[in-house]
């Protein structure tokens, strides 16, 4: 796509549940609060299809070394592959981190909302409960 009306981080949403890891890079992401964070997870993805309210979450904004990942992360689906093979993460009971990420946050899932015209995608409500920053820049969308 060359028209970009905007341009935001690279986000990744990792969890597991079920015995199974999710991973998966975040069409759009961003704050609205300084404790909370709404992300549009599309309707093909198999991570965001198994998230509910009340799990717990890693959400880590990418930095700007991280682009092969970016990349990485964001082709096949989590039930096809394990993404996360060979990427150094951290996990916090379910919540899954990618470590050197710019910010990485564990979050609790307040609520997902299905919005009409939006496709089937999920519109998905966090609170950050645990957050850490090393200060590298972000990647951006315009960087992939």
């Amino acid at each position: 796509m060359s028209f970009r009306a905007m341009d935001h981080s690279v986000t990744v949403i990792a969890y597991e549940k079920g015995g199974k890891k999710y991973a998966m890079t975040c069409a759009w992401a961003m704050m609205v609060d300084y404790d909370k964070i709404l992300c549009l997870l599309g309707a093909q993805s198999s991570t965001g299809k198994n998230i509910r309210k009340n799990d717990f979450i890693g959400v880590s904004t990418l930095s700007k070394h991280q682009k092969e990942l970016a990349l990485r992360l964001g082709e096949n689906h989590s039930e096809e592959v394990y993404k996360l093979s060979g990427i150094e993460k951290s996990q916090d009971d379910t919540a899954i981190t990618i470590n050197q990420a710019a910010r990485t946050m564990i979050c609790r899932v307040l609520d997902v909302y299905h919005l009409p015209k939006i496709e089937e995608d999920s519109l998905v409500y966090l609170e950050i409960i645990e957050k850490e920053e090393n200060g590298d820049n972000f990647l951006h969308m315009s960087d992939l």
